[in-house]
């Protein structure tokens, strides 16, 4: 099978079920954008973070690639004439949900209170893993305004919302592992 198929050289491309829609639109641009997340958390996995960190990440990254099927396919072709669904993978499921709680719960734990905002940075891993965060709330943003014009499986938008902040915490958890500075956002004062 050859890479190219020629098929999108017009601007538009095909749903998993056939439907044909232009590349600009918004359901593609929420798939898109969460492959896009997927590769930067493919860039943090590559650190030279812990191996349970990377474990979690990778099962996110397949957990995300769900998601973007789930995205990819037109609801009104998610189900085959057959009374089957078209996607015959395992779906976003609480218990994913539960994973990200439950190990930002683990980090949260080891980390000292949060008193203030935090700028993005102090290590090069750290910013990965803030980039990372941005852009999942793009998706999540993108997910919610394509859920106000065709449904989204409900299980993908809390994993998105509930991924932001897992990326958050492994932020502020890379940055104690790492003896990193987080500088604190204390806004100016007037004068």
């Amino acid at each position: 099978m050859k890479i190219y198929t020629k098929t999108g050289d017009k601007g538009s491309t095909a749903l998993f079920g056939g439907t044909r829609v232009p590349k600009h639109h918004i359901r593609i641009e929420s798939y898109g954008t969460v492959d896009e997340l997927n590769s930067h958390l493919g860039l943090i996995r590559d650190q030279n973070i812990n191996a349970d960190y990377k474990e979690t990440l990778i099962h996110i990254q397949d957990r995300l690639f769900t998601v973007g099927a789930i995205m990819a396919t037109d609801p009104e072709k998610a189900v085959l004439k057959n009374g089957k669904e078209r996607l015959n993978i395992p779906k976003i499921s609480e218990e994913n949900i539960i994973r990200l709680e439950e190990e930002m719960d683990t980090m949260d734990a080891a980390l000292p209170p949060m008193t203030h905002f935090v700028l993005p940075g102090g290590h090069q891993t750290v910013s990965f893993c803030h980039i990372a965060r941005c852009v999942c709330r793009r998706a999540e943003r993108l997910a919610t305004a394509l859920n106000d014009i065709e449904p989204v499986d409900a299980n993908c938008l809390i994993y998105l919302n509930r991924l932001s902040d897992y990326l958050f915490v492994l932020a502020r958890k890379l940055s104690y592992d790492l003896q990193a500075d987080e500088i604190k956002w204390i806004p100016e004062k007037q004068s």
